[in-house]
């Protein structure tokens, strides 16, 4: 489970985010494009859009259910 202390400093500001657990494995790219991309040094992934609407947010909870590591936290 993702915790906010390990959280990256380049994810957005808002309530989703990715802490260090993540691995980089493009999961929550591939679930939710409009909201996590990977760095440009490829070794994790980032929140650069936080979620606004209800459909918006309901992706990003699929993304956050489906990360193998747990490293999307969401602090709603």
């Amino acid at each position: 489970m993702a915790t906010q202390t390990d959280r990256y400093p380049d994810n957005s500001p808002g309530t989703y985010y990715v802490d260090t657990d993540c691995i980089a494995c493009d999961t929550c790219f591939g679930l939710a494009p409009r909201h996590f991309r990977l760095t440009q040094t490829h070794d994790h992934a980032i929140v650069f859009q936080q979620p606004f609407s209800a459909q918006e947010k309901a992706v990003c909870e699929l993304a956050l259910e489906a990360c193998p590591v747990g490293a999307i936290g969401n602090d709603c």
